[in-house]
């Protein structure tokens, strides 16, 4: 039996395909093929930097879908099922939207795959595929076993291993799709088992990682345990958590033991008012005034040697056109080694896309990935105080701007952060590879079809 496991691009501009210099390795599409049965041969595609041959004999499609790369999953399913190829969608999109999906594939699975696959693969092979499979959410990752690394050879990732240790997140963000999809709940494997899959790809000749979790700290023993698998493995590593691992001294100097090199935080705001409104109450704590907020925190931080990569959203009711250029103010003052300046984005599911909805605000009739006219850094709604054109030139400015050459050589070349050279250069070349990938991914139309059209839609740029 042969299945081919694909990972779309986002889409391509009219002059040609655009291959992402910057791609890291499909982790959970290598862990599926690790899942067995043993008699199946599995490939991996790639479409960020290869192209699919729809010639090739295929007994099963399997695609990943994600919210920004839902338009082109739909055109490879159904260039496939119109050969004849079965096709399985699956992931977070699919799992939020499984009747949009269902027309597009023979079988759609909900939630997470790995508790269903096997059972997937072997009705498949009896000819019986369901319409609709549903994992269990969140289930602890991977069931014991290896993905399977040999997939990702000769495709040109970056040098940065891609592993998960637990999922879920018990927070309530208005705007998180991840707690539409987990729920309140959060599990994680056994530090140890964690640790095996590091030490293995450590074998490979890898040394940085990058943890999955959206919150590597979301339990603080269980995060105690897993630097304490790590300290041995002579490893470097980066995470997200959230903003409480940065009041946390013992944690702090437990990840640093381990390799850690920083945690990409969710700042979102610095604003009490917002961050209320938002539901990111965690994110208050701690701070006399606005001006004063993530102050103690950052310097827990900067003692610890961290690198700190801040996210922020931009476009919630109480931002203006100012509000950006605040942020990467902020942002460049703390000498953050990384920072992304994200137009808040109405995920269907969430609280934040049935409150647009209901005020009437989402734009693109709702279904902003499908439609046409969407650009890539688009807004997709209407904000309270300014206009979709104004955010997306803010947010865009502010990332030019962070993203400068001086703003660069500043933030890496500056006394906070981490103290290695080596590490400071490899900060600095991936600040360099960022800046080449937003320039030549922003306003990407989504799905390859979605290249010839227009993109006048309500949210663009003046």
């Amino acid at each position: 039996m042969r299945i081919l496991l694909v990972r779309p691009h986002i889409g391509r501009r009219e002059t040609g395909d655009y291959i992402i210099e910057g791609r890291l390795e499909p982790a959970s599409l290598a862990v599926l093929a690790s899942l067995g049965p043993r008699d199946v041969d599995y490939s991996l595609v790639d479409e960020r930097m290869e192209g699919i041959s729809f010639a090739a004999a295929w007994d099963l499609v399997a695609i990943t879908v994600e919210t920004f790369t839902a338009r082109r999953a739909y055109e490879i399913a159904d260039t496939f099922r119109s050969l004849g190829v079965p096709v399985v969608l699956g992931g977070l999109h699919p799992s939020l939207a499984p009747e949009e999906a269902a027309p597009h594939a023979d079988s759609v699975v909900v939630g997470d795959a790995e508790g269903v696959w096997e059972g997937l693969v072997e009705d498949l092979r009896r000819g019986r595929l369901a319409p609709r499979y549903r994992g269990a959410t969140p289930s602890p990752p991977q069931a014991g076993r290896l993905p399977r690394s040999d997939l990702y050879r000769g495709k040109g990732y970056l040098p940065l291993a891609i592993v998960q240790h637990g999922r879920g997140c018990r927070f309530s963000c208005e705007f998180c799709a991840c707690r539409v999809y987990f729920g309140s709940s959060w599990t994680c494997r056994p530090p140890q088992e964690t640790a095996a899959e590091i030490a293995a790809r450590r074998r490979e000749g890898l040394r940085n990682f990058l943890f999955a979790d959206d919150n590597i700290a979301m339990d603080r023993g269980a995060a105690l345990e897993l630097c304490r698998a790590l300290e041995p493995l002579g490893i470097r590593w980066g995470a997200q958590a959230g903003i409480a691992v940065a009041r946390d001294g013992e944690l702090l100097e437990a990840a640093a033991r381990s390799g850690c090199v920083g945690f990409i935080i969710g700042f979102e705001s610095v604003k009490a008012g917002t961050l209320a409104a938002m539901g990111k109450g965690q994110n208050l704590a701690r701070a006399d005034s606005d001006q004063a907020r993530y102050a103690t925190e950052l310097e827990n931080l900067e003692r610890a040697g961290l690198a700190v990569w801040g996210a922020f959203t931009i476009g919630h009711d109480e931002d203006d056109a100012r509000t950006a250029a605040e942020l990467c103010d902020f942002a460049k003052s703390r000498r953050f080694a990384f920072a992304a300046f994200n137009i808040l984005v109405p995920y269907l599911g969430t609280p934040l896309y049935a409150r647009l909805a209901a005020e009437g605000r989402l734009l693109y009739d709702g279904a902003w990935w499908l439609h046409p006219d969407y650009r890539l850094n688009d807004a997709a709604f209407v904000p309270a105080r300014m206009s979709p054109a104004e955010l997306a030139d803010s947010c865009a400015r502010a990332d030019r701007e962070f993203n400068s050459i001086p703003s660069i050589l500043a933030r890496c070349l500056g006394g906070k952060g981490p103290r290695s050279p080596g590490l400071r250069a490899l900060i600095l070349s991936y600040n360099l590879l960022m800046r080449r990938e937003n320039r030549k991914r922003d306003r990407l139309p989504f799905g390859y079809a979605g290249a010839t059209s227009s993109g006048t839609g309500p949210g663009r740029r003046r």
